[in-house]
C-alpha cells in the first residue's frame, strides 16, 4: 500500500498496514528500540558462537561426528575425556594401595575407607539394590543387610566370600544350605507342633515338651538345641525373631513342609576383585557387619 493510500489512525496518528479483522485495524508501529538492539545482539552472538564452537552440521565429516569444528576445536566429547582422565588419575592414586591392602588396613585408613565406600555404594546400587533395596533393608525372601542376622557370618571376610561365590549359584565354591522338605518326612500335626515350638521360643513363651522332642529329633542338628543356628551350614537363627520370609506360624509351617530356597549369584566372574572387596566393605558398613 503506497503512502498516499495508507490510512492514518485518528487516535494514535499512526498509519495502518491495511490489515483489518472484525473492524480492528493493524497499526504499522515501529519495533521498540530495545527489542531491535536485543535482536541484533542475538544475531552477533550466534555468528560468534558459530565461529568459536562446533555449531553447524555438514557433510564433510571434518568435526566430531561431522560438522564445523570451531576455531578452538572444542567439543563436549573432548571435555568429557578430559574430565574422565582427571577422575581416573585421582582413582589411580588409591587403587593400587587399596588392592594391596588387607581389609583391616583399609578399615584403619580413612582415605582408603572413603575410596571403598564410594566404589561400594555405586556397585551396590548397580548390582545389589534390585533385590536388597537401595538402603540394604531387603524384603521378603531377600536378606536385610542392616541387621545383625547373618546366615554365613557378618565379618568383612565372610561377606566377601559370600559375594564372590554366591549362594546356591553356578560357582564350584558356592555356599549351599538345603533344608529338607519335611512334608515328606513328618506328619502334618508334627510340623505344626514344631512351628508352634519355634514361635514360642522366639517369643520367649512357654513351650510343649513333645514339640521340643520333635524339634530336637528333626531340626537341632542344623539349627542347634537353642535354635541359634549354625553358620557352617548356613542354618538361620530361629530364636531372634528375625525372619527371611515371615515369622507367622502358618508361614513357618509352610517353610518346614516345603522350604523355599533363594539364590544369590556369584559375582566373581561378573565384577572385578577390587569391586567385590569394595562391596564387602560397604555392606559391612551398613550397620549389621560384625
Amino acid at each position: 500500500m503506497t503512502d498516499e493510500k495508507r490510512e492514518i489512525d485518528e487516535m494514535s496518528g499512526t498509519a495502518t498496514t491495511g490489515h483489518e479483522w472484525d473492524g480492528i485495524k493493524e497499526l504499522d508501529s515501529p519495533m521498540p528500540r530495545w527489542w531491535l538492539w536485543t535482536f541484533y545482539v542475538c544475531i552477533a552472538w550466534a555468528i560468534a558462537y558459530w565461529v568459536y564452537y562446533p555449531a553447524w552440521p555438514t557433510l564433510s565429516g571434518e568435526g566430531e561426528r561431522g560438522g564445523t569444528v570451531g576455531t578452538e576445536n572444542w567439543t563436549q566429547y573432548t571435555q568429557l575425556k578430559e574430565s574422565q582422565a582427571e577422575i581416573v588419575a585421582r582413582r589411580a592414586q588409591y587403587q593400587s594401595r587399596f588392592d594391596e591392602a588387607s581389609f583391616e588396613v583399609i578399615q584403619n585408613d580413612p582415605a582408603l575407607t572413603a575410596f571403598a565406600m564410594a566404589g561400594g555404594r555405586a556397585a551396590f546400587g548397580d548390582n545389589c539394590a534390585t533385590c536388597h533395596g537401595t538402603g540394604g533393608a531387603g524384603a521378603s525372601g531377600y536378606p536385610n543387610l542392616n541387621d545383625d542376622d547373618w546366615l554365613w557370618g557378618g565379618s568383612v571376610n565372610e561377606i566377601y566370600q559370600t559375594l564372590r561365590f554366591g549362594i546356591r549359584a553356578d560357582h564350584d565354591e558356592t555356599r549351599v544350605s538345603d533344608m529338607p522338605a519335611f512334608g515328606d518326612i513328618l506328619e502334618a500335626t508334627e510340623i505344626v507342633k514344631i512351628a508352634d515350638y519355634v514361635v514360642a521360643v522366639a517369643a520367649n513363651t512357654e513351650t510343649q515338651e513333645d514339640a521340643r522332642v520333635l524339634y530336637d529329633d528333626s531340626c537341632a542338628a542344623c539349627h542347634g538345641e537353642t535354635l541359634t543356628g549354625e553358620r557352617d551350614f548356613g542354618a538361620p537363627n530361629l530364636a531372634d525373631a528375625l525372619w527371611l520370609y515371615s515369622g507367622s506360624a502358618d508361614e513357618i509351617v509352610e517353610q518346614i513342609r516345603a522350604p523355599k530356597h533363594g539364590l544369590m549369584p556369584a559375582w566373581e566372574n561378573r565384577l572385578s576383585s577390587s569391586t567385590i572387596r569394595q562391596l564387602a566393605l560397604y555392606v559391612h558398613s551398613l550397620g549389621g557387619g560384625e
